[in-house]
């Protein structure tokens, strides 16, 4: 269904929260929205990628990397995965790497920044749990939208 996010915060003030402006925008797909999944991670991205390899029904994948943007906990290729299991996005609360292929995958991906250095992969990491970063709470199953103005979170879908 189509949305804006200005729209959703105006006729749903009391239902959503708004992320603070902090994310850049990403991967070919401007516009995007589905139930949360949340993983929380540190400069190690196994985790992300067991995530990602399972189906993903529409979800998107809100990832807590502690804000580091010294290494990529998203790239190209776990892009392209996410976008092939049917995830609808990522939000990275870190950096991704390999901006211009990125940007040639149809997934929307939000994250602080770009660091060209991988990640770990020793697989530590919890999945599931409430996460709160960029002054929203971001819980499983509730829904996330994003788009061009800005990401927001409600506890329903809003767009039934």
């Amino acid at each position: 269904m189509e949305f804006t996010t200005a729209d959703l915060c105006d006729d749903f003030p009391q239902l959503i929260q708004v992320a603070q402006p902090v994310f850049r925008e990403f991967g070919a797909v401007a516009r995007f929205s589905g139930p949360i999944e949340t993983l929380r991670v540190f400069e190690d991205n196994a985790l992300v990628r067991q995530v990602l390899e399972s189906e993903g029904k529409g979800r998107v994948l809100v990832i807590d990397g502690g804000a580091s943007v010294r290494c990529a906990l998203v790239g190209g290729r776990l892009a392209s995965l996410a976008c092939g299991n049917g995830w609808s996005g990522l939000l990275v609360n870190g950096a991704v790497r390999d901006s211009a292929e990125l940007n040639q995958v149809s997934i929307g991906i939000r994250a602080l920044q770009t660091a060209p250095m991988r990640s770990g992969k020793q697989g530590t990491g919890e999945r599931g749990g409430r996460l709160t970063f960029a002054g929203v709470a971001f819980v499983p199953q509730a829904f996330l939208y994003a788009d061009t103005d800005g990401v927001v979170v409600a506890q329903r879908s809003l767009l039934e």
